[in-house]
């Protein structure tokens, strides 16, 4: 049961309750940002008092992947533009 989600940065563990949690998450996962919210802490959040179910388990770690994978995204077109940006200099 989801019931009030924290995050603890040396084991970079999500709890959802004392004894559950996810594993393996990165700090810079836990603090992105969509629309003003911490997207893993809301959507955690938002199934508050709830029992997560296999199928909501499995779309909270495809959630953390596809971040993981969008911040790398990002990083690459930052230095891509950073390396543009020095070329019209």
């Amino acid at each position: 049961m989801v019931e009030k989600p924290f995050y603890d940065r040396e084991s970079q563990r999500v709890y959802i309750s004392k004894t559950c949690y996810f594993e393996g998450v990165p700090l810079e996962i836990w603090e992105y940002p969509i629309g003003g919210y911490q997207v893993c802490d809301k959507w955690l959040k938002d199934r508050k008092e709830r029992v997560l179910q296999l199928d909501e388990i499995k779309q909270y770690c495809q959630m953390v992947t596809a971040l993981k994978k969008t911040i790398e995204v990002q990083k690459e077109l930052d230095a891509l533009f950073e390396r543009l940006e020095k070329r019209r200099s």
